[in-house]
């Protein structure tokens, strides 16, 4: 999920005006990484996100399919969420990872603006590589990394004893929430518990520490190490999950690293196509998305790797681009989940399906019969000319 938009310009093949196989044509510069992997590919404008308020972000409802906004609580569990549940369980069955400027992952190193888990419940990103590795590797590291973990976890479980018991005399209105914030324990404390029972197992897959984690040079180095742990959580079956927010949903982000200097607001109010600076961004963005399917491709599924059985989903949180109405809300899908999804091509839509439709789609894929997310009858008489999934996008 990249922030600040997703211009369709920077993937749809030139001269490309109507649905069509890529076999044949050219993939745009931006996302040239993937031109080996266009069969697996499939490139979709003409979705709509009207309904959502995009503007500077839709926040919560990019993925949740409804209105959203700066410090607006989700009125909803997001498709990410809703697919984690109906996938087959796993020790944490949600992860999401958010990466920004070295400066903002250090001061907020978790944030919610994205994923939910139901209406007034966001789902925090983890965007401190250290953090995250204690949380899922602490019980299996030696040295400072394990001292951390043990302090940490009986921190963690002190803090937890503590808030249930002083939680019993709070008034009725204020339990509720306080009763959130004390599951939070619970669940760290729970995961912690439930990784332990699978250490052998986690060592194949742990990644190697090293100076990116705690002497980075550019926020890209951070980045790079948190793909690596979305990564090691997929294949080792930790997560059936991963959410990547890059920018975390917010109009800020830093990419220094791949030699783009300026950051934050200013990024979204340039032109993305031609335009070098969103090139390289979205080319780095591109390199990510083939170390993910390489990574999934190495691990055997079934009759064939945990890539076949994968849907990788690429969008933005700002549709097209920073300021707009959502008329125009481009995807990358790559893998067909099983044969679900059509690939190797490019569809245009005629802009009177909503990204909730594509949601639908992919809960579809998994299983699900529904025929809509997130959207009442009343709102898509307005914003959704059909029912169910996507059919042009579906095998």
């Amino acid at each position: 999920m990249q922030n600040q938009g997703f211009d369709p310009k920077t993937c749809i093949p030139e001269g490309m005006k109507k649905s069509g196989s890529l076999a044949k044509v050219k993939l745009p510069e931006p996302i040239s990484a993937l031109e080996p992997y266009k069969e697996r590919l499939h490139i979709i404008a003409g979705l709509h996100g009207i309904h959502t308020s995009p503007s500077h972000s839709a926040f919560f409802g990019a993925l949740g399919g409804y209105r959203g906004g700066d410090g607006v609580a989700p009125s909803g569990s997001t498709i990410d969420h809703e697919l984690s549940k109906v996938l087959p369980e796993t020790l944490l069955p949600h992860l999401c990872i958010g990466m920004d400027s070295l400066e903002n992952m250090t001061a907020k190193p978790t944030l919610a603006t994205l994923s939910a888990s139901g209406a007034g419940q966001p789902i925090f990103m983890h965007s401190n590589p250290n953090h995250l590795y204690q949380m899922l590797y602490g019980g299996i590291s030696t040295g400072n990394i394990q001292l951390q973990h043990e302090a940490r976890s009986n921190l963690f479980n002190q803090i937890e004893r503590l808030a249930t018991t002083k939680g019993q005399s709070l008034p009725s209105s204020d339990r509720q929430r306080y009763g959130q914030y004390v599951q939070g324990f619970k669940d760290v404390n729970g995961l912690r518990d439930r990784l332990d029972t699978v250490s052998d197992h986690l060592r194949k897959f742990a990644p190697e520490v090293d100076d990116r984690y705690t002497n980075p040079e550019f926020e890209t180095d951070w980045h790079d190490v948190l793909v690596d742990l979305g990564i090691s959580a997929v294949t080792s079956g930790i997560t059936n999950t991963l959410t990547l927010g890059s920018g975390r949903g917010e109009i800020f982000g830093s990419w220094k690293g791949v030699g783009v200097e300026q950051q934050g607001h200013n990024l979204g109010h340039m032109n993305q196509a031609g335009n070098p600076i969103w090139i390289k961004i979205r080319q780095y963005n591109s390199r990510m998305l083939v170390r993910i399917m390489q990574a999934l491709e190495s691990v055997p599924e079934g009759n064939g790797t945990m890539m076949d059985n994968t849907l990788i989903v690429y969008t933005s949180n700002n549709a097209d681009k920073q300021h707009t109405n959502g008329a125009n809300w481009p995807v990358m899908l790559l893998g067909n989940c099983d044969g679900a999804f059509k690939t190797g091509c490019f569809t245009q839509l005629d802009g009177k399906r909503p990204i909730n439709a594509l949601y639908t789609s992919i809960l579809r894929a998994a299983g699900q019969n529904v025929d809509r997310f997130n959207m009442s009858e009343q709102l898509a008489k307005k914003f959704d000319n059909d029912s169910g999934p996507v059919k042009e996008l579906m095998i």
